[in-house]
């Protein structure tokens, strides 16, 4: 007997690409996973209990701490207030807003928990990208931190399909979430969601500017906490975890919130910046065991490290962008510590090449990790000799699944992932990253669309043609750098730079305003008109 999904909103999986189009999943370490019901909430949240977590500290801060039974008694009370005083049904999208936190965190859980569909989204997107967001996933309603909420009235304005706005992260305001959660009952049964069914929306920007929503079920989220975590990792419910990754990264929600609970860890989430300093601050005052941050960050870090010490850490977790190996000597210098890189890719949920530090071999990322099954192929898809640069293919217990995307065709093929990275493998297994096959900038740990930096730029009245291209950078992996022809009567000195950028700033999110501006009489372009990145890579950078 087939069992019927109780996600009665199936606006999201009639989005799902069609069988023929999906990844192929292996489900080699994760076959007590092929239920047919499963929600992720209930299996690491309202089990804690019976594997022995209920007491164990869960969610730290500054100023409060949660055990896994508190928590999940907060988490009850939010998802009766998104099924019964704001009626959403199983299925719906809930957009969700903030900076990490405690409370963040609980809203994601409730969501989940009551077969709802989380579309979180990080802090800095301008009001414009939020709509893309909304006139994509079409989400009814929004759980936004009560600081961040102008950018996203500006948005709901546009987009009136995002009917609620609840905030939180402000108790005296008696229509926010942990207010009108206050009066709800502490018991809640987790939605019997089939396992199959979609959990989590995550969007990322793609190269074209376009974002793109990768679906998740809860099986996916379940299936990656039985190979990186199990294998490499190695938690313990001893550990406290901490990072700077966004939750809405699918890095920081594995990192920061599925892989700690997996294992009965906690999470610290501190209510400030986190600049070098206190990072360093952080780490050793509240006893950090497993710290998680892009190589930007670890360079910052390491003379701070080696002047203060770590004592408490163990564990140093590289990700979101390629790992120079000075970066990972110099942290290795100031610490002890080897880190652990790794490579994984939002539409694969999280990391599938890495390796343990005892198994690091100087310039690889790593092997490929239990679970998965990876190699590097030519343009028809055959596998090539070790040492020869090729496309990276992957298949494991998660693949990509985009919603409502022909690009689902460029990324799966043949049941294939295909993430856009250029690596080769050697004899033994280790995989070296090369390069991105396509025109993405990762930069700090952040991904952006070279398009989508033109477009902003495009929008200023000076600009007459724009190229943007990645320029690697040995401190940021690589800086944003646009080639910009300007309108005639306009002056190309560092006013103008200056000018440029803080309009991009004020555009789209500020991390992506391109550090390095080259004024160019002309575009390299082919005889139709297609600009020809690869030249723009040839010129120096003034």
């Amino acid at each position: 007997m087939t069992l019927e999904s109780p996600q009665i909103d199936d606006f999201v999986r009639n989005g799902l690409p069609s069988n023929d189009r999906w990844p192929h999943l292996q489900y080699e370490f994760t076959q007590h996973l092929c239920v047919p019901q499963l929600n992720l909430v209930a299996e690491l949240l309202d089990k804690a209990s019976a594997r022995g977590f209920e007491n164990n500290p869960f969610l730290r801060s500054p100023s409060l701490t949660l055990t896994y039974s508190q928590a999940q008694e907060r988490v009850n009370r939010m998802a009766q207030v998104l099924t019964v005083d704001l009626g959403l049904i199983a299925g719906e999208r809930v957009l969700l807003r903030s900076a990490n936190s405690i409370d963040l965190t609980l809203a994601w859980l409730a969501v989940v928990k009551a077969g709802l569909i989380a579309v979180s989204t990080m802090p800095l997107l301008r009001a414009s990208e939020l709509g893309d967001i909304i006139e994509i996933a079409k989400p009814r309603a929004a759980l936004c931190d009560a600081a961040l909420l102008d950018e996203l009235r500006i948005a709901q304005s546009a987009h009136p399909q995002l009917q609620t706005l609840i905030p939180f992260n402000s108790p005296q305001d008696e229509t926010s979430l942990e207010a009108r959660a206050a009066h709800k009952g502490a018991e809640f049964a987790a939605c019997p969601v089939l396992a199959t069914d979609i959990a989590l929306m995550a969007f990322t920007s793609g190269t074209t500017g376009k974002p793109k929503a990768a679906l998740h079920t809860h099986r996916d989220v379940l299936a990656a906490c039985e190979a990186w975590p199990r294998f490499v990792l190695e938690s313990t419910p001893a550990d406290i975890v901490f990072g700077s990754p966004p939750l809405s990264f699918t890095f920081g929600l594995g990192g920061l919130l599925i892989f700690p609970m997996w294992a009965g860890a906690s999470i610290y989430f501190h209510d400030k910046p986190l600049t070098p300093a206190r990072v360093i601050q952080v780490i050793n005052q509240v006893g950090i065991t497993i710290c998680y941050t892009a190589p930007t960050m670890y360079r910052q870090l390491a003379p701070l490290a080696k002047e203060q010490g770590v004592p408490s850490l163990r564990l140093s977790v590289s990700a979101g962008e390629a790992l120079p190996d000075a970066t990972r000597q110099l942290w290795k210098s100031a610490t002890g510590l080897e880190m652990l890189d790794g490579i994984g890719a939002t539409e694969m949920f999280h990391i599938f090449i890495s390796s343990k530090g005892d198994q690091v071999r100087v310039g690889a990322i790593g092997k490929v990790v239990p679970g998965y099954t990876a190699r590097v192929v030519n343009e028809e898809g055959e596998e090539l000799p070790a040492g020869q640069v090729g496309k990276l293919a992957v298949i494991g217990p998660t693949g990509c699944k985009y919603f409502n995307d022909e690009r689902q065709l460029k990324y799966v093929q043949n049941g294939w992932n295909y993430p856009g990275d250029a690596f080769r493998m050697d004899a033994d297994g280790y995989f070296y990253y090369q390069a991105r096959d396509d025109d993405m900038i990762i930069t700090a740990g952040y991904n952006v669309g070279a398009p989508e930096v033109e477009d902003a730029l495009l929008k200023h009245p000076a600009v007459s043609e724009v190229g943007v291209i990645g320029q690697p950078d040995p401190e940021r992996g690589m800086l944003i750098h646009a080639f910009c022809v300007l309108n005639q009567g306009c002056f190309a000195d560092e006013a103008m730079k200056n000018t440029l950028q803080d309009h991009v700033k004020a555009t789209i999110a500020p991390f992506k305003y391109p550090r390095l501006i080259t004024f160019v009489p002309q575009l390299p372009r082919t005889e139709t008109g297609k600009l020809q990145r690869f030249k723009l890579r040839s010129i120096h950078a003034r």
